[in-house]
């Protein structure tokens, strides 16, 4: 199920979109919006493995010897 959003853009963003979608980047304006959400989603991903990195450098992690050790 999709839902619609309306968003507010300045004219330069705008055209820059539109600009996007002309050169054949991208199949529509959604499109554009869709895949700037999934890279916004990978980078948040990418500084959660980054924080939990630290924390393992720092002693902070604990070795697994099974599932059970999850709980």
């Amino acid at each position: 199920m999709r839902t619609v959003i309306n968003i507010s853009l300045p004219k330069k963003m705008t055209e820059e979109v539109e600009k996007a979608v002309k050169s054949g980047g991208y199949a529509s304006k959604s499109e554009f919006f869709r895949d700037m959400i999934r890279r916004w989603r990978e980078e948040q991903l990418l500084e959660e493995i980054m924080e939990s990195e630290k924390e393992f450098a720092a002693g902070k992690g604990k070795v697994l010897h099974s599932l059970k050790d999850l709980r």
